[in-house]
Order: C-alpha cells, then sequence, then structure tokens
C-alpha cells in the first residue's frame, strides 16, 4: 500500500452486547508513520474497538481494513500486519528479557538468523540490550512495558495497537515509552493506534480522536482541538457546586460546567473574573481557586460534558 494512502480504515464500525449499544458507527484511518490517539474516559468504547480490530469479536455493521485486508475472519496474512500491546503485559516474568522475545519471535514462525537479527534490534531499541540476559522479574514496569512493545514489533507489523500503554508508569517510564514509540513513527513505516484517558499522553499524538459514550465527538490534531477553548479556564473547587455555578451564572452572567465536584468556567480576563467569583459567592463556600490555560481536558469536558476521569461501567472486552 502506498505512503499516501490509510494503513488502517474504520468504517461506521456499530458493535452491541445483547440490546446495549456500545459503539455508534466509528470513523478513523491511521496513516503509516502516524500516531493517532483514542482520548476518551474508561468505558467509552475504545477497548472494544480494539478487540474487533484484532479479531476477537465480530461488527454488527461497517468494516475494517488493514493494509487493505478485511478484519472480518482474519487470516495469518491479516494479523501478519497487526501488532498488539495489551494493558497487561504479555511477558513470561520466569525468562529473560532475550528469552521472551526469542519466543515470540518463534510463534511467529522466523528462521534461526531472521529471528537473532530481529532480537537484537528489539532489545537495542527497547534500551535493554544491557539486561538482555537477565530474568525479567528483576525489571521494572517501565522497562517490561518497552520490552513488551518490542515483542510487538518484532514481526514489523503494518499497525501497532497499544491499550493504554503507560498506565500505572512513573513520569520517567512514560516518557522513555513515549520516546520508544516516537522513534517508531519517525521511521515513517507504521502507524500507531492507542487508547489513552490521559490528557498529557493525548497531547503526544500526531491527530487525535475523542470518544464518548461508543460515538466519536471529535478529530484533529492536539492544537486544533485545544483551538475549540481559546479563552482562560477558572476552576472552583467546592462542596457545594449547585451553589457555586447558581451564582456564577447568577451574579456574573458566566457559563458553567462540572466536573465532579468541581465548577469550570470559560471566559475571558480570567484573572478578573477569579477575583469577581470569590466576591459572588458566601463566604467558606470556596476550598480553592485557581487560572489555567485550556487543555484537552477542557476541550473534552466542554465538547461532552463528561470528565475523562470518570469510569463508565460496562461490560467491554480488553483487546
Amino acid at each position: 500500500m502506498s505512503p499516501n494512502h490509510p494503513i488502517l480504515v474504520v468504517e461506521d464500525a456499530q458493535f452491541s452486547y445483547g440490546d446495549r449499544t456500545v459503539l455508534h458507527g466509528i470513523d478513523l484511518q491511521v496513516q503509516p508513520g502516524e500516531i493517532v490517539g483514542l482520548l476518551g474516559p474508561n468505558g467509552s468504547g475504545k477497548s472494544t474497538l480494539l478487540a474487533l480490530l484484532g479479531g476477537l469479536m465480530a461488527l454488527d455493521k461497517g468494516r475494517i481494513l488493514l493494509d487493505g485486508l478485511t478484519v472480518n475472519r482474519p487470516d495469518s496474512a491479516y494479523r501478519s500486519r497487526l501488532g498488539f500491546v495489551f494493558q497487561a503485559t504479555c511477558l513470561d516474568d520466569t525468562l529473560t528479557a532475550r528469552e521472551n522475545l526469542a519466543l515470540s519471535a518463534r510463534l511467529q514462525g522466523m528462521g534461526k538468523s531472521q529471528r537473532e537479527a530481529r532480537v537484537e534490534s528489539m532489545l537495542k531499541a527497547s534500551g535493554l540490550g544491557s539486561r538482555a540476559d537477565e530474568p525479567i522479574k528483576t525489571f521494572s514496569g517501565g522497562m517490561k512495558r518497552r520490552l513488551d512493545i518490542g515483542r510487538a514489533l518484532l514481526h514489523e507489523p503494518k499497525l501497532l495497537c497499544a491499550d493504554e500503554p503507560t498506565t500505572g508508569l512513573d513520569e520517567l517510564s512514560f516518557h522513555r515509552t513515549w520516546t520508544q514509540l516516537e522513534s517508531l513513527r519517525d521511521e515513517g513505516k507504521t502507524g500507531i493506534l492507542l487508547t489513552t484517558h490521559r490528557p498529557e499522553e493525548a497531547e503526544r499524538c500526531d491527530r487525535l480522536v475523542f470518544i464518548a459514550d461508543g460515538k466519536v465527538v471529535a478529530t484533529g490534531t492536539p492544537d486544533e482541538l485545544k483551538s475549540q477553548v481559546a479563552q482562560d479556564i477558572v476552576v472552583v473547587e467546592t462542596d457545594n457546586p449547585d451553589e457555586v455555578a447558581s451564582a456564577v451564572q447568577d451574579v456574573l452572567g458566566l457559563e458553567t460546567r462540572r466536573d465532579g465536584s468541581s465548577v469550570v468556567v470559560e471566559c475571558e480576563l480570567g484573572h478578573e473574573v477569579l477575583v469577581r467569583i470569590v466576591e459572588s459567592v458566601t463566604r467558606g463556600r470556596i476550598h480553592s481557586i485557581h487560572l489555567k490555560r485550556p487543555g484537552l481536558g477542557d476541550v473534552f469536558l466542554k465538547l461532552t460534558g463528561a470528565s475523562l476521569d470518570r469510569d463508565i461501567i460496562e461490560e467491554e472486552v480488553a483487546a
């Protein structure tokens, strides 16, 4: 397939668990050398979409094409184009890093010379060459994650799917994992589709697809999406959000949004509005108040009315 054509095409993907619709006609594309992030709260349908893409379940309607091949009844030709990084690593703690990769390469049907070359390449790309012969039960979570990404790339797939790839990682491991993903992206051969509910992770994607309640709400680059909230954001922390919201609306004539117990106000001249809010609300009702520039979490809240921190209880199948 030409680099000018998408490696992944999802058209009108619909799926239900019984009578409950989980995906409502999802459309998205991924180009080679592009990182596309599916941003939404837990339970919004992200992992279900990856499970469908991997062939674990069948679409009710629509189609998924990977490098021109349909996901329906995927065969070895389809699967050879796809690499998966799951939320839980697919590694054997009793084996060394090298042995884990060698085992995966054998399962991919690689011959000895190809297997040895790919294992060494992935150890280097993962930054784990010096720890290659140590059992991975001694590795940190971030080291295991980087090795797991290497495992998924052994067979040089056209598309890498990563389900919440940095969940549970510390800040240093987060940045090292993203350095690995960005290096892969910069090679220009592989497309990357990842799910996340973390705005700081979404910021590093080339393009984003906002998903809420199984629907695509918006798409665009991080900067394009943030431009939809071009004003200041004032956040009021309070135990009385309804009372505070009413005061802001009645006295200042400003619209508010709820984010859990917080009241969010989008406005111009936020430093002035902050003072007026404190003056207009009954003393003792505000625990804290601060001004910030809008981020992707604010955009998502504005477009959907929902916070990225919420958990939706669904029978969602992890890819």
